[in-house]
């Protein structure tokens, strides 16, 4: 798997991520799991060099 190929699964998994996260209770266990997940790629994404501004609609 190529860098770009790579990114292209980070940055569609992170927008699929918020998506379910904004769709649960904050409370919930799922809720919980997601955000770290959302971290992760988060980090992934940021070092990778990719501007978040745009994509990050959770801002945690």
């Amino acid at each position: 798997m190529t860098e770009t190929e790579m990114l292209k699964i980070s940055v569609e998994e992170f927008s699929r991520v918020q998506r379910y996260m904004r769709l649960s209770d904050k409370n919930s266990e799922a809720y919980n799991e997601m955000k770290e997940r959302y971290i992760e790629l988060k980090v992934i994404l940021t070092a990778s060099g990719i501007n978040l501004s745009e994509l990050d609609k959770i801002k945690e």
